[in-house]
């Protein structure tokens, strides 16, 4: 099953179920008007959302064009987003360029934060920027939803409470990151609002890509119409999303409807070292940081720049035929 929302001038915008093909979709009104109202319930309403895409597969049902660019992100806003630590490559390059050792708990003992989910921004909305300085960044992952989790969960037990799987561009302000760190209290201003996929899916949709609580497929990052990243969003991940789940239920329940993100998509090359660029054979990277440390480690200056107004980032993943899951998030930074 896959599901959308529309914009539709409200803050929560409007439940549709899309075509698994993602060229029709309808209105699931009828049935619950927003995605949130279906997680609250989704042992009601999961079955009759599911028998409205089957409808839709069969044509019984009227439909309507489906439109990414007309997409919210699939929760406009949410109870919670807590972003994870799946691809321990990505801390390790980002701690090695300023000469830092990676503790060795974050290897049993994922990192995570708590971002702002009051004001997600569309898979097509424009990034605003208001200062270059601030190192404006795309961060390619892989992000579930749940239903409602309760404290202390195991990782075995969490992985049953995904109920959607989606993509996001997790946008980092790099320049602000050093002075918020310094002060041992984590991201706040460095970490505006994300975008995630115009849709989410359930894990059964994704068939045998989705094993082990992740997805086992290419991470298709594209910068400015080129190539970018190409990461193994099945490789090289430390922990399972199941397991993200789980840490952050450690101690406290999730509401249904809270987000949960991989981290940055990452993967080490074939000789165990930093991976190479898509351009010289690689997998590239799902965010500017990640070679922006490579050069800093192998040149001792990085050399590609963060992103400028008019730059415009693509993170989109295809099955095993070439057709996109999750549609396109496609977005252009702006000057604000």
């Amino acid at each position: 099953m896959k599901l959308a929302t529309l914009k539709n001038g409200a803050r929560d915008g409007r439940l549709v179920v899309v075509s698994k093909d993602l060229t029709k979709c309808t209105d699931a009104a009828r049935i619950v008007p927003t995605l949130q109202a279906a997680l609250d319930n989704w042992a009601v309403y999961a079955p009759q959302l599911q028998q409205l895409a089957e409808q839709v597969e069969i044509g019984s049902v009227p439909t309507f064009r489906f439109h990414e660019h007309d997409c919210e992100s699939p929760l406009p806003r949410a109870y919670q987003w807590a972003d994870g630590s799946a691809y321990i490559n990505h801390v390790e390059l980002v701690r090695a360029a300023r000469g830092a050792e990676v503790p060795e708990s974050f290897y049993d003992d994922p990192l995570m934060y708590q971002g702002g989910s009051d004001a997600f921004i569309g898979p097509r909305d424009d990034i605003p920027l208001v200062d270059q300085s601030w190192g404006c960044d795309m961060e390619g992952e892989i992000a579930v939803i749940t239903d409602d989790v309760p404290a202390g969960v195991s990782e075995k037990d969490a992985a049953g409470h995904i109920k959607l799987v989606l993509l996001c561009n997790d946008v980092s302000l790099r320049g602000l990151i050093p002075g918020e760190l310094a002060k041992g209290f984590g991201f706040f201003q460095s970490k505006p609002p994300s975008a995630f996929s115009p849709v989410a899916v359930t894990p059964e949709e994704l068939g045998n890509s989705w094993k082990g609580s992740l997805v086992h497929l290419p991470l298709r990052v594209d910068y400015n119409g080129e190539p970018f990243g190409r990461a193994e969003a099945g490789q090289d991940a430390t922990f399972s999303l199941a397991r993200l789940v789980s840490h952050a239920a450690k101690t406290r329940p999730l509401s249904a409807g809270t987000v949960i993100g991989s981290g940055t998509v990452s993967n080490k090359g074939e000789d165990g070292g930093p991976g190479k660029p898509v351009s010289e054979g690689g997998r590239g990277y799902s965010c500017i940081a990640e070679i922006r440390m490579i050069q800093q480690l192998l040149k001792n200056a990085p050399e590609t720049p963060f992103m400028s107004p008019g730059d415009v980032v693509r993170i989109e993943m295809l099955d095993g035929e070439g057709h996109s899951i999750f549609g396109a998030i496609e977005q252009k930074v702006a000057s604000a």
